[in-house]
């Protein structure tokens, strides 16, 4: 029985080819003005860090500095104290997330790992707490720290985080979920106790989510605002985002844009370090855990 094959002209493209084309084109287009839109913000910031005060008022205004100042990047230390906020930030941002990877990976190892009576209900009850707004516990919790004489103090900023969080508890009980039962079972086998399995199985395999916690707690850490505005009130422990708030206040008649602009680009500088070494375990945690 003989068959018979549909055949084409040599170098000519096939009807496939020439309907995906066109929309890979569209697609590539559009990706390339979305990266455009998404970047013009990040490039001005950057150009009026390095315009003069004068430029900096020019309207229309300038793509590109006129005159580059390179100053700005020495001025910002003068005039806000900036290695002082720089250092308050980065110990609280450290400490909370020592704090968070700690009491959220314990809380997220027991839930996974133990079926107990009513497991399924305080889970949901943990769960619901992110529903809770965060005004709504601001004064009792505001209360509770004036009567243990923590105010203007980094302890409200740091201590909360030893407490786990209800978005990372849930992060990381998704990943601690698919961890294979026959490892722990190896571990019972050798004597291995609750804590320990905890410490040398599920944490060293975990390194994708923990990473992914990690940037979560660090990036909520460095930009918060308001609870260094509630607890702080003296100036040597104020952090990056206080120090930037102030440069909009009425000590200025002019905000200084390009010092403001100057301290962005600086603030910017361990996130993206930190996303910068992380990036392949943050991407396979998102992808592993199922956060969208």
């Amino acid at each position: 029985m003989s068959t018979v094959k549909a055949t084409r002209p040599l170098g000519q493209p096939s009807r496939l080819r020439r309907r995906i084309k066109p929309v890979k084109i569209a697609s590539f287009t559009a990706l390339l003005i979305t990266t455009f839109l998404m970047l013009l913000p990040l490039f001005f910031m950057v150009s009026t860090s390095l315009k003069s005060k004068r430029e900096m008022l020019k309207f229309p205004p300038t793509f590109l500095p006129e005159s580059w100042a390179w100053s700005n990047y020495a001025d910002i230390f003068e005039t806000l104290q900036f290695g002082t906020l720089y250092k308050n930030s980065l110990i609280i941002a450290g400490f909370s997330v020592f704090g968070t990877l700690l009491s959220s990976a314990l809380v997220a190892y027991g839930f996974a790992r133990y079926r107990g009576r009513g497991n399924s209900f305080w889970f949901i009850l943990l769960l619901s707490t992110m529903m809770l707004p965060y005004p709504a516990i601001m004064i009792p919790q505001f209360v509770l720290f004036s009567q243990m004489q923590w105010i203007d103090t980094f302890l409200p900023l740091i201590v909360p985080a030893f407490f786990g969080s209800a978005y990372n508890i849930f992060l990381l009980r998704q990943f601690f979920s698919t961890l294979p039962e026959e490892l722990f079972d190896a571990g019972r086998i050798d004597g291995c106790g609750e804590l320990r399995m905890w410490r040398t199985i599920a944490l060293p395999l975990s390194a994708p989510a923990l990473a992914t916690v990690a940037i979560f707690a660090f990036i909520y850490s460095w930009n918060d605002l308001l609870t260094p505005v509630l607890y702080l009130s003296s100036s040597d422990k104020f952090t990056l985002p206080v120090g930037m708030a102030s440069l909009t206040s009425s000590r200025f008649r002019i905000p200084p844009w390009h010092l403001l602009m100057v301290a962005s680009v600086l603030a910017m500088v361990p996130i993206v370090t930190l996303f910068a070494i992380a990036q392949k375990q943050f991407v396979e945690g998102i992808v592993l855990t199922g956060i969208k």
